[in-house]
């Protein structure tokens, strides 16, 4: 009778703390993480060097790392925050470089090599090019009632805007996102109208009066040259500066990757799954206390 008593006693323990074990091992909550992370607060983001000539414009903040240099920075009026060479700037590159690696391993649903972007109308999809992307014209990209569905445009190599070429935005929505993942190196040609976040591997150039509106231009490795732009994060407010373009509060078409929230570990919850273990195997009957 006490060896039953003892068994059952130890049988209820270890059933209580295996229970608590699974429990810590479950899901942990799904938390709405920016799919762009802190590169969400800016306009512009260069790695070797930010350059710009001429009166520019930009809504959002601005920023260089690991280089140090933002010349013609006098030149710009930026509603926004300067972040050169600091802690900001270089949080903003690494979890700019997580999206671009995110981006570029996600499953293609239509592969558009050799064709021209320019007279296209585009529903939401992951759209491939194995080498360079070229627009010339206009491009519509219509979300057409599914504004949670992201527009994803992985190139090889270059992404080349002609001069005059547009990028429209249709029925979007606040998780709305528009993201140009760019192999090697980005330019908009003159008088683009631009809409998006590009992120190039390499350098992005904006020439005379190029616009992204809705959007970003970020450089991972190189440097982000402007020459009389206009840059804006977030259409809203004034951002889209009366132009009538919206990104649909999507804050310049950053909507998430995936369903709208990014799952994260809590804290500490590896750790006390490995208490959890510890204290079941201190747990476990010990053949000195079953030998009668």
């Amino acid at each position: 009778m006490k060896m039953a008593r003892t068994l059952l006693r130890r049988s209820g323990r270890l059933l209580a703390i295996a229970s608590f074990a699974a429990l810590l091992c479950g899901p942990s909550p799904a938390l709405a993480v920016p799919f762009l992370g802190s590169a969400e607060s800016f306009a512009v983001l260069g790695a070797s060097a930010v350059t710009n000539t001429g009166a520019t414009t930009i809504k959002g903040d601005v920023g260089v790392y690991p280089g140090t240099s933002i010349t013609g920075l006098g030149t710009i009026t930026i509603t926004g925050t300067v972040h050169q060479h600091d802690a900001v700037a270089q949080q903003a590159q690494s979890d700019a470089a997580t999206a671009f690696a995110t981006l570029a391993a996600l499953p293609s649903t239509s592969n558009l090599t050799g064709q021209d972007l320019g007279g296209k109308t585009l529903t939401p999809g992951v759209y491939k090019f194995d080498s360079s992307a070229g627009l010339t014209g206009a491009l519509v990209l219509d979300f057409d009632g599914h504004p949670n569905q992201p527009f994803v445009f992985q190139i090889g190599s270059t992404l080349t805007t002609a001069s005059a070429s547009t990028v429209s935005v249709l029925n979007g929505g606040p998780n709305s996102g528009v993201y140009w993942e760019v192999g090697s190196s980005a330019t908009l040609g003159t008088s683009t109208i631009f809409a998006g976040n590009i992120l190039a591997d390499q350098s992005i150039t904006l020439t005379t009066t190029a616009k992204i509106l809705c959007g970003r231009a970020i450089a991972l490795n190189g440097a982000a040259t402007m020459d009389t732009n206009t840059i804006s994060n977030d259409c809203a407010n004034g951002g889209d500066f009366g132009t009538g373009r919206s990104d649909f509060g999507s804050l310049g078409f950053s909507g998430p990757i995936g369903g709208g929230s990014t799952p994260v570990p809590e804290p500490g919850t590896l750790a006390l799954v490995g208490i959890g273990l510890a204290v079941l195997g201190f747990a476990a009957p010990r053949r000195s206390g079953l030998s009668g």
